[in-house]
This record gives structure tokens, C-alpha cells and sequence, in this order.
């Protein structure tokens, strides 16, 4: 049984995730995150770098703990949470991190 258009977009923007959040990985999160990546928080430079450089300023006991996620059809939200940041935990909702994600072909990018 193949797999539909949501749940593989759902597991693209784990991944997308896990590698910038919790791996750290910038090269692999960088095939995720176009460089023209809009963020909407006021205090964070704009562009995928200035995503990157947040997460480079944060401790690295950061985690990112996915929580709902939904699909539909290109488009997938995710809900999740923030620990490792001195015991206290941060909703993604509080933290401006409500992504969406749109796939164009091969090259998929948040």
C-alpha cells in the first residue's frame, strides 16, 4: 500500500525538524528551508538564516517534541513543544513556530 500525499509531507517536515532542532544539522536543514523562508516573529532575522542563527543561539539540550500534526494535501501544520530549555517547556504556538510546508516536485522546502 503506497503512502499518500499527507502522511508523506507529515513525515518530510519531521525530518525538517529533527535535523535543524534536534541534530543540529544545517547543511541537511537547509534542503528543508528555502532561503527565502518568511518568519513572522518580529525578533528573528529574517530568511533561513536567521532561523538558523536562533537555533544556533539556543542551549543544546534544545529538543523539538512534535506534538499534532496535520496534512492536507501539500500543506501540513505541526503543534509541538520545546524542551531542554532550563526545565521549562515552551508550546510552538507560543514560540511562533506554526509551519507550513508546501512541496513543489523534487525539491521540497519549507
Amino acid at each position: 500500500m503506497s503512502q499518500t500525499t499527507e502522511t508523506k509531507n507529515k513525515a518530510l517536515v519531521l525530518e525538517a525538524f529533527d535535523s535543524l532542532f534536534n541534530k543540529r544539522d544545517y547543511e541537511a536543514a537547509e534542503r528543508y528551508w528555502s532561503p527565502d523562508y518568511i518568519q513572522h516573529s518580529a525578533h528573528i532575522e529574517p530568511g533561513r538564516r536567521g532561523l538558523f542563527n536562533l537555533v544556533k543561539s539556543l542551549p543544546p539540550t534544545l529538543r523539538y517534541e512534535p506534538g499534532t500534526i496535520v496534512a492536507d494535501g501539500e500543506f501540513v501544520i505541526v503543534h509541538g513543544r520545546f524542551s531542554g530549555l532550563g526545565g521549562r517547556r515552551v508550546n510552538s504556538e507560543r514560540a511562533a513556530l506554526l509551519s507550513t510546508m508546501s512541496s513543489q516536485g523534487q525539491s521540497t522546502r519549507i
